[in-house]
């Protein structure tokens, strides 16, 4: 069995690791002026300029029992550039701040930078910084994300108006569900780490958890359209926080159509094996980085083009509340459980 190489961090110092980071690094974007190797990145924006930024902590975030580096870094960038779609906007330029603990190599730490550039080519991102540093246990990774827009079609989580068409891409719950699939296999090897781990036939909903993607095609599509949506977020906590959000913000209530919501059958089908009522994976599970829109609904007929866009309801009136309206034919309240209440419910 070939032996596998490791080299200590120590070995090549922070400026060795940096050099050995960014070798391949081309910048591709006009507004890229000055990338990796200075005291500070320098950008040229041409249009109005949204920032956002993500932490994953080991052991919060991600558990590497599961979780490859490579697909660890890819989706470290994901859910940056999701936040960035979601404003209507389109992300430009990444930084990159790593602090790793001496478990790891050097080969462990480019595994990781594989995936991060890997998403960068995807989704034509330049990487033009960040920092590493040293941690006294696991592993932590901070992402800034930077997009451009033209001022007037920025879209935020305040402005969702009464008789707006409430609307959904993809489908939801399945990243709740991979991870439930990996929890249980996780359990499965500690118990007897000699036990085969069974994930096979699950590759939809485990690639969902551990390889998202954001939603660069919807924004496309807004674009050649011409739509631009009244409120936009996107869904990182479940549906139904996400719902509240824009209802909290925006002073509005909603209806939303339990028949409407698109699961697929494999996450139904797999929630249901489960014993986990599938409605609650899309509306509590999370991390799925779709996006959850209001449109006017003047644009029904050209939001309905995309197949990949589904409309699950509508703004009303504050005072109706946020509502559920169920298969069953009767109104619940929305709450927000999060990922913690969804497992403690049953």
């Amino acid at each position: 069995m070939e032996k596998t190489t490791r080299t200590e961090i120590a070995s090549l110092g922070e400026f060795g690791l940096i050099d050995k980071l960014a070798k391949d690094i081309e910048l591709k974007n006009a507004s890229s002026v000055k990338g990796i190797g200075d005291d500070a990145a320098i950008i040229q924006p041409e249009q109005t300029q949204v920032v956002t930024t993500d932490i994953l902590v080991e052991g919060i975030h991600f558990d590497l029992v599961y979780t490859p580096l490579k697909h660890l870094g890819y989706k470290s960038v994901i859910v940056n550039l999701s936040d960035v779609y979601a404003m209507n906007a389109i992300p430009k330029q990444i930084l990159v701040s790593i602090a790793i603990s001496n478990r790891f190599s050097v080969e462990a730490v480019e595994e990781i930078y594989e995936g991060i550039k890997l998403a960068c080519r995807q989704y034509n991102v330049d990487l033009v910084g960040g920092d590493t540093t040293a941690s006294p246990k696991g592993l932590i990774i901070n992402v800034v994300a930077i997009g451009e827009q033209d001022k007037n079609k920025i879209v935020t989580r305040n402005t969702a108006k009464e008789g707006d068409l409430l609307c959904v891409t993809g489908d939801l719950g399945g990243a709740y569900m991979g991870l439930t699939i990996l929890q249980r296999e996780k359990q499965v090897f500690l118990q007897a780490p000699t036990a085969s781990i069974e994930l096979s036939g699950n590759d939809y909903i485990i690639a969902r958890q551990l390889k998202p993607e954001a939603r660069k095609d919807i924004i496309e599509f807004f674009a050649q359209q011409q739509i631009i949506p009244t409120s936009m977020i996107d869904i990182s906590d479940g549906l139904s926080s996400e719902i509240l959000h824009i209802c909290k913000q925006s002073n509005v209530g909603c209806q939303l159509n339990e028949a409407d919501v698109p699961i697929s059958n494999f996450t139904y089908n797999k929630a249901l094996d489960f014993g986990i009522d599938p409605i609650n994976c899309a509306l509590s599970g999370g991390e799925d980085y779709e996006l959850l829109f209001t449109i006017l609904p003047s644009d029904k007929n050209r939001v309905n083009q995309h197949p990949d866009i589904c409309i699950i309801g509508e703004i009303t009136d504050a005072n109706l509340g946020v509502k559920l309206y169920t298969k069953g034919g009767n109104y619940h309240d929305i709450i927000s459980l999060g990922w913690d209440g969804l497992k403690n419910e049953g």
